[in-house]
């Protein structure tokens, strides 16, 4: 059985990691400021690729950095719907530069 509980040490040990790497938020892929206040909307927070909910593990290979506001946006679903929404766009802009 899978067992998906959370231990803050280790969250503490992921989130330096994810600080460590300095990449772009994994949802929106808008560059984070990892020195704002945590409690901002736009404040750095680890984000689960898979969540807890849909069975992911709590590990370190499933964690990305991301905007407070876009983990939130995103909740327990596999895709954010700002993500289902810039694809959507994309494709759209894509087919209409072919004709």
């Amino acid at each position: 059985m899978i067992t998906n509980a959370r231990n803050t040490k280790q969250r503490d040990l992921d989130r330096a990691g994810l600080r460590k790497r300095g990449a772009a938020c994994g949802i929106c892929w808008h560059p984070l400021d990892y020195d704002l206040d945590c409690r901002g909307p736009r404040s750095f927070t680890a984000n689960r690729i898979v969540p807890l909910a849909r069975r992911g593990a709590d590990t370190l290979v499933n964690k990305r950095a991301a905007h407070r506001e876009c983990n939130r946006k995103k909740r327990a679903r596999l895709i954010a719907p700002i993500v289902r929404r810039s694809a959507h766009l994309l494709a759209k802009s894509l087919y209409q530069a072919m004709f």
